[in-house]
C-alpha cells in the first residue's frame, strides 16, 4: 500500500502542540544538510511575511499498524525535517528574528533580533500570525519502506524551489519575457513585498497571463505554468515596425483601443500590454510605496488602473489610501456594528484567495464601483 494524500490543514501551534507525537528520527530518515542561522530565520521571515513554504511529508500511522512505527507515534518525518525543527525552535525562542527583518504588512514595526516571545509580549498580533499560518502537510500512507525511500530520494534529488523560480529555468520566450518585465520601474523603484524566492518574477508572469487572456483568470501555479509550456511551443514576435505602431498608440493616449485586443495569440503583444499598463502604474504609486507591500491587491489595482482614462490617473492613488484605510477601520468595528461595512468584509474575505479568478473579478468589482462613485467620469 502506498498513498500520498494531503492532510487537513493545522495551524502551526497545532503542530508545536503535536510535537511529542512525531518522530524526527525515524529509520529510513536519511542526512540532509544541517541548516545555518540565515537559513532558519528566512524561514521564519517567509511564514511572518506570508510566503508559501514547501510541503512537508509525514508518515502519517493514524491509518495503519505498520512495524515501520518503531516508537508508537503518529507521524515521522520523511521530508521537512529542517522546517518542523526550525518552527519549534523559534516557539522556543532558540531562533531569532534576523537584525533586518522587515514585516511587510506594516514595515514602521522594529522586529528585527526578537524572539517569539518578544513578539507575544510586545507585538502580539505578529505572534498570533506566526501561529496561526497553516503549513501544507502531506501524509503518506504505507508500510513500505522502500517506497518511503525512493518518495524522500525524489524530493531531495534537487533544491526545493518556488513555481517562479522553476518557470524562470525553463526555456523558451515566456520566462524571457518575465525577466524583461521585471527590469521594469514599476518593480525595480515602486514595490515593497519581498523578492527574495522571485516574487517579482511570479507576479510579472500572473500580469503576463491575464493580458495573455484578456480577462481576469485564475493565477495558480499550474495556470502559469500552462502559459510557459504553451507559448514556447508557438512563440510569436514583433517585427520593429508592428512594436512602434504599439509606441505611438500609446503615445497618443490611444491605450484603452490598444489594450482591446484581448487574447491575442502573440505573447510579445501582451509583454507590450503589461509595461504599457505598467508605464500607467509609475505615474500611480510612489517609490516602495506602502500599497505595495504584498502582492494580493496589486492585480486588482492593475486591472483598474488599466481601465481608466489618462486624466483619471491622478485620482486612483488618493482613492486606494482612503480605500485601504476605510479596509483597514472596518476591521475593527464589533461583527454587529451597524456601522460595519460587508462589502469591505466581502472584499476583505476574498483577497484570502488572491490567484481566483472570482476573487479578482470581484475585488476589482467593488474598487471600480466605488472609485466611479468618489470620481464620476
Amino acid at each position: 500500500m502506498f498513498q500520498v494524500i494531503p492532510m487537513q490543514a493545522r495551524t502551526l501551534a497545532w503542530w508545536l502542540d503535536q510535537s511529542g507525537d512525531i518522530e524526527f528520527a525515524p529509520v529510513y530518515q536519511r542526512k540532509s544538510r544541517i541548516w545555518s542561522d540565515k537559513d532558519k530565520q528566512f524561514l521564519i521571515d517567509s511564514i511572518l511575511n506570508g510566503f508559501d513554504i514547501p510541503k512537508i511529508y509525514l508518515a502519517d500511522f493514524t491509518f495503519m499498524n505498520t512495524v515501520l512505527n518503531r516508537t508508537n507515534k503518529k507521524y515521522a518525518i520523511i521530508d521537512g525535517k529542517q522546517r518542523f525543527e526550525t518552527i519549534f525552535e523559534f516557539f522556543r525562542g532558540d531562533v531569532l528574528l534576523p537584525i533586518d527583518f522587515e514585516l511587510e504588512e506594516d514595515p514602521s514595526l522594529n522586529l528585527g533580533g526578537l524572539s517569539f516571545q518578544d513578539l507575544t509580549r510586545n507585538y502580539p498580533r505578529v505572534a498570533r500570525k506566526f501561529e496561526n499560518y497553516n503549513l501544507t502537510v502531506m501524509g503518506v500512507i504505507t508500510d513500505d519502506e522502500a517506497k518511503i525511500n525512493e518518495l524522500f530520494v525524489r524530493l531531495n534529488s534537487s533544491r526545493p524551489l518556488t513555481g517562479a523560480e522553476l518557470r524562470n529555468a525553463r526555456p523558451g520566450e515566456v520566462p524571457a519575457l518575465i525577466r524583461d518585465l521585471v527590469t521594469h520601474g514599476f518593480f525595480t523603484e515602486k514595490i515593497r513585498f519581498n523578492t527574495l524566492r522571485s516574487q517579482d518574477k511570479n507576479l510579472a508572469a500572473k500580469l503576463l497571463l491575464i493580458e495573455h487572456r484578456g480577462q481576469l483568470v485564475d493565477t495558480k501555479k499550474s495556470h502559469l505554468d500552462r502559459l510557459v509550456m504553451e507559448s514556447s511551443e508557438t512563440p510569436g514576435t514583433l517585427d520593429d515596425e508592428e512594436a512602434e505602431q504599439f509606441e505611438e498608440a500609446e503615445a497618443e493616449n490611444r491605450i484603452e483601443e490598444t489594450l482591446s485586443d484581448t487574447e491575442n495569440p502573440d505573447i510579445d503583444r501582451s509583454a507590450l500590454r503589461v509595461r504599457a499598463v505598467l508605464d500607467r502604474m509609475m505615474e500611480v504609486f510612489t517609490n516602495k510605496d506602502p500599497l505595495l507591500t504584498t502582492q494580493a491587491p496589486i492585480i486588482p489595482y492593475y486591472w483598474l488602473i488599466r481601465a481608466l482614462s489618462e486624466d483619471r490617473l491622478l485620482h486612483v492613488r488618493p482613492f486606494l489610501v482612503d480605500f485601504e484605510q476605510k479596509l483597514k477601520s472596518n476591521r475593527t468595528l464589533d461583527l454587529l456594528d451597524p456601522a460595519r461595512d460587508p462589502e469591505l468584509d466581502l472584499y476583505y474575505t476574498m483577497g484570502r484567495t488572491s490567484n481566483d479568478a472570482a476573487s479578482m473579478r470581484g475585488r476589482y468589482r467593488i474598487l471600480r464601483q466605488r472609485f466611479d462613485t468618489a470620481y464620476p467620469a
